[in-house]
């Protein structure tokens, strides 16, 4: 049996440039998926929500190692990104970021687990682009 990583990195992202067509999204997290070399297994399903201080978009996809889920806040000033990653293969949070780049980032917050080990913090930080 391979060994499991149990990794999970979440993100909170402020942005100048939020997503909004669902089609756009579901391409950007089939991206996503590839650039960390990972197999959808199911999805991207993305929508956009119209509600009035919710406005923005929600996306997950299914990999054959666990998931990966998007959310967005348009409304806000700056938009609001937030990113959780789970996978049992290993994966460079660095990939991740660069991609979200395209969303013109003003602040980027991470936190990386090892959910194998007591959730230890791998990483905590504010990426530097």
């Amino acid at each position: 049996m391979t060994n499991l990583a149990h990794k999970h990195l979440l993100v909170r992202a402020e942005v100048s440039n939020p997503p909004s067509s669902t089609t756009w999204c579901s391409m950007w997290l089939s991206s996503i998926v590839s650039k960390i070399d990972m197999k959808i297994l199911k999805g991207p399903i993305v929508a956009y929500s119209d509600k009035v201080g919710n406005r923005g978009l929600t996306g997950i996809v299914i990999i054959e190692t666990s998931h990966i889920a998007f959310h967005s806040w348009d409304e806000a000033i700056p938009a609001v990104i937030q990113l959780d990653i789970y996978s049992c293969k290993d994966f460079e949070p660095k990939h991740i970021f660069k991609e979200l780049e395209v969303f013109n980032l003003e602040k980027l917050e991470y936190k990386f687990l090892d959910r194998e080990n007591n959730f230890k913090t791998i990483e905590r930080n504010v990426y530097e682009y």
